[in-house]
């Protein structure tokens, strides 16, 4: 099964919404989406993480509710938060977008070009043999 979500407790097989936990996290999406930035929305919510992990427990899809897990949040909040995210990154310039270049064309087709020689060292044969290598 893995780790428990954070906000969440078993009782008896079954994951339950830990009520104190479970406000905290209802608490650190509502603290980023008012303003505060990752590491303040969990230092209001109370949660212990760095805001790396507090950027990870916003993304998590199970507190959208799974088979097992009740949900905590709702879509809308889901995707309010990945559009904030992405708002701040790239105003911050933490969007990576690759720059389209044009690529040379590499032929993929080669053919030898007529064999006139041959050597007894077979590193001389080799390097003639490549010598005649013919892009197609």
């Amino acid at each position: 099964m893995g780790h428990t979500p954070y906000g969440y407790k078993i009782v008896n097989g079954m994951a339950v919404i830990d009520e104190i936990e479970g406000a905290a996290v209802r608490k650190l999406y509502e603290g980023y989406l008012s303003g505060l930035g990752l590491q303040a929305a969990a230092d209001e919510a109370g949660i212990p993480v760095n805001h790396c992990q507090a950027k990870r427990m916003m993304l998590n899809k199970k507190y959208l509710g799974t088979d097992y897990y009740p949900p905590l949040i709702t879509k809308d909040i889901m995707e309010q938060v990945k559009a904030e995210l992405a708002r701040k990154a790239g105003k911050l310039g933490r969007v990576f977008e690759p720059k389209e270049q044009d690529l040379p064309i590499v032929p993929t087709r080669f053919q030898f070009g007529k064999e006139e020689m041959s050597f007894d060292n077979p590193f001389l044969q080799a390097q003639y043999m490549y010598e005649l290598i013919e892009g197609a």
